[in-house]
């Protein structure tokens, strides 16, 4: 993509910098004449849209080989390396092909799960086995095998089913002599039946919306929701699947490309290519919009079995899908035949591609133009991008409706009114997509360690566009969280709001974890807007101290801050245009306390000055004191180098100790910087064993923001299970969410 950009002539450049959406004709036509006469932009299209050239598609010979490898594995013992083998050929074995007599996808599936039930997986083992049968109901050995598996979990019922549908299916004596040696062994020990459900696939929840909401124009904001009613705390206001996801490339091989949980050991892969991995055959069906196995023709043995085993056969080999699910579109039908696009072009343009497939396959055309920038009726930022970014999604509009050509060619034409509406749908998608989050353990097992501790942290694992969750505007004091089950989106009140008043979630910063200053550079840059939320608007505690120093007088427990900060807390106390009063917006009594000044009487001409003190006016010296601060921070800076290779010593941490204390001499007793080298020293005496030692300095870190309490929403910090606000999880790039609760 750099060369195509770098080849584009400066003339072209400096008009697409220049460019409104009202001229984005113009533009496009230009770069499509271009591009038309540019043998490189007509190879790198062939590059990516070339069966021939793809390195997605399924591939029979690469499958029967590392199948025969699983084989060799298996007969050494090697069960690990055998799972490992079989599963990556079922990642790219046609499934309309044969190994002997039995088809090969299915045979994989059985030789996995004798793999998984070697090891212990006997779960996985019997979903495995499911999955050969839906392909093959009358697999004799796949019958078996599942019988194994429900035997070991304990589901004897299930099992005897299991072996009786075997013996209708095995052809052989032999066969038929060991079926019944197993089955009379379980009709012995047979006890309380334990069903086990083959998969599940929960994406509700439980409470239902009692909500009315509506989408009011204000004079900030533009748009927002807002409810008819009030609204009380811990209410469930809004739940909406996405218009379109797609998960991001990092995660594609840990991730289920459709519920964006983690993958389990027996993940599934695409029937028809070998890029996206599913953590069951549900999730395959309804990405691939409910086409998958399902048998047609009525198995031959049915016929000579009882009712209730033949209602157990077709529960075993269907798949249940509820109406509602029946609603999903294949996602990604138009990217996996072989091609390569997919995985080189970035996320977000491959999210914009599905949101037009999705639209085209849904609406009927009459040869008029798709209107595509009102699929997702939202808001875009294109005239406030920067030169290189209106550069970037031109090219990228011109590469993605090539792509697309090659299966929408009659309702996408080539031309430049397209490229121009795709390019203001990119726009609406990178201002408005939103970041699925899950939880990221450090172990394993998602247990506490040996020093008794866990690290977590929240990782994006997928993109999504909710046109209705969209609608919701930020704040950075916000009175309604979000959260995911499965690709659902929930969104929930944190506090009582009243009829009318606007419903707001964070889009990353939040009080308590940025200063005014950063929280609305963060959000311009990414948003192209200025924040003018309650905390922005308003004096509060936490942008008076998160980065605040101490006044030079020891009795004194004032602020002295330094003029990035003093900047936008004037700017806060001139909008609010009260010159006789600024009390009535101090909602923290605490405010006095470190600025007494902001709470006297004062006139229009009074300003914060930057080193001086808020309460009592003394000064400090901001540079001398940054320099000292910075060389005490490298000691802490090398103690989180020491942390993350697990080898504490007894030095690292003393010199620590040693920083911390000029940490506390120069800056606010609740500047941010405080807590967090609380929190490095706490996890490094962990490390060490010196637990009591961790837990005092843990407890220091809880008493810097415990006066916060209330002006902000903390994050868990699983380290002594204590709530820490400073851990921090912004995620520029995607719209993020707040920390959802565990689920």
């Amino acid at each position: 993509m750099e060369k195509l950009k770098s080849a584009i002539p400066e003339t072209l450049k400096r008009d697409i910098s220049d460019s409104t959406p009202n001229s984005l004709h113009s533009t496009c036509s230009s770069l499509l004449d271009f591009y038309q006469n540019l043998p490189l932009f007509h190879q790198l299209v062939r590059d990516l849209t070339d069966p021939e050239m793809g390195l997605c598609g399924k591939n029979k010979e690469a499958a029967l080989e590392a199948k025969a490898n699983g084989n060799a594995c298996f007969s050494n013992g090697d069960f690990s390396n055998a799972l490992r083998f079989y599963s990556q050929a079922l990642h790219i074995a046609p499934t309309d092909v044969d190994d002997g007599e039995k088809n090969l996808v299915a045979t994989l599936y059985l030789n996995r799960a004798s793999s998984l039930h070697k090891l212990g997986f006997s779960l996985e083992s019997s979903r495995d086995c499911s999955r050969a049968l839906k392909i093959s109901p009358a697999y004799a050995k796949a019958w078996f095998r599942r019988a194994k598996a429900n035997a070991s979990l304990g589901n004897h019922d299930d099992a005897i089913n299991d072996l009786k549908i075997s013996l209708e299916t095995e052809t052989s004596l032999s066969g038929k002599r060991q079926i019944q040696r197993e089955l009379n062994i379980i009709l012995d020990h047979s006890g309380k039946r334990s069903s086990m459900p083959e998969e599940s696939y929960d994406n509700t929840q439980d409470e239902p919306l009692q909500v009315e909401l509506q989408c009011a124009f204000t004079p900030t904001k533009g748009r927002g929701m807002t409810s008819y009613t009030d609204v009380p705390q811990a209410s469930l206001i809004h739940k909406e699947d996405p218009y379109a996801a797609i998960i991001l490339k990092h995660c594609r091989e840990t991730h289920c490309h459709f519920c964006f949980n983690g993958l389990p050991v027996d993940a599934v892969s695409c029937i028809s290519c070998s890029i996206p991995f599913y953590c069951s055959t549900k999730c395959q069906m309804l990405a691939e919009g409910c086409g998958s196995f399902e048998h047609k023709k009525q198995p031959e043995f049915l016929r000579n079995i009882t009712d209730d085993l033949e209602d157990y056969v077709r529960n075993v080999t269907s798949l249940s899908i509820t109406s509602s699910e029946l609603g999903y579109d294949a996602e990604h039908k138009h990217e996996c035949q072989g091609v390569l696009w997919p995985a080189v072009l970035p996320s977000d343009v491959v999210l914009a591609g599905r949101v037009l497939v999705k639209h085209i396959q849904q609406q009927s055309y009459d040869g008029a133009h798709p209107k595509i920038h009102a699929i997702l009726d939202l808001c875009q930022n294109y005239e406030k991008l920067s030169n290189e970014s209106k550069l970037e999604l031109h090219v990228y509009a011109v590469i993605l409706l090539c792509c697309l050509q090659k299966f929408y060619a009659s309702k996408l034409p080539f031309n430049s009114v397209i490229i121009s509406e795709i390019i203001m749908l990119l726009s609406q998608i990178r201002v408005n997509s939103m970041a699925i989050v899950r939880m990221k353990y450090s172990d394993a097992n998602q247990t506490l360690d040996s020093q008794g501790t866990m690290s977590v942290e929240q990782v994006r694992v997928a993109q999504a566009v909710y046109s209705g969750g969209s609608l919701f505007n930020h704040s950075c004091q916000p009175n309604v969280h979000t959260f995911f089950l499965s690709r659902t989106l929930f969104i929930q009140t944190t506090e009582y709001v009243t009829a009318g008043s606007q419903l707001e979630l964070s889009y990353g910063p939040q009080v308590g974890q940025l200063n005014c200053f950063e929280r609305r550079q963060l959000l311009e840059d990414r948003y192209s807007f200025i924040c003018q939320c309650r905390s922005c608007a308003q004096v509060n505690l936490s942008d008076l101290v998160i980065n605040a120093y101490r006044c030079v007088k020891p009795t004194c427990s004032g602020v002295v801050l330094d003029s990035s900060i003093t900047k936008y807390e004037n700017e806060k106390i001139r909008l609010l245009k009260v010159p006789n009063s600024l009390q009535g917006y101090m909602h923290d009594e605490d405010i006095s306390t470190v600025a007494s000044h902001l709470c006297e009487e004062i006139d229009d001409s009074s300003r914060l000055e930057a080193g001086h003190c808020l309460s009592c006016g003394s000064y400090r010296d901001i540079q001398a004191t940054q320099k000292t601060i910075s060389e005490a921070e490298s000691y802490i800076g090398r103690l989180q180098d020491t942390i993350a290779g697990s080898e504490v010593s007894n030095n690292t941490v003393r010199d620590a100790i040693k920083s911390i204390d000029i940490l506390k001499t120069f800056l606010h007793p609740f500047n941010k910087k405080v807590a967090e080298a609380e929190d490095n020293i706490a996890q490094a005496l962990c490390l060490a064993g010196d637990f009591q030692a961790a837990m005092d300095h843990c407890q220091a870190s809880i008493e810097v923001t415990f006066e916060f309490k209330h002006q902000f929403q903390s994050k868990t910090c699983f380290l002594f299970g204590f709530s820490h606000p400073f851990c921090g999880f912004g995620m520029p790039g995607l719209k993020p969410t707040p920390i959802p609760d565990l689920q």
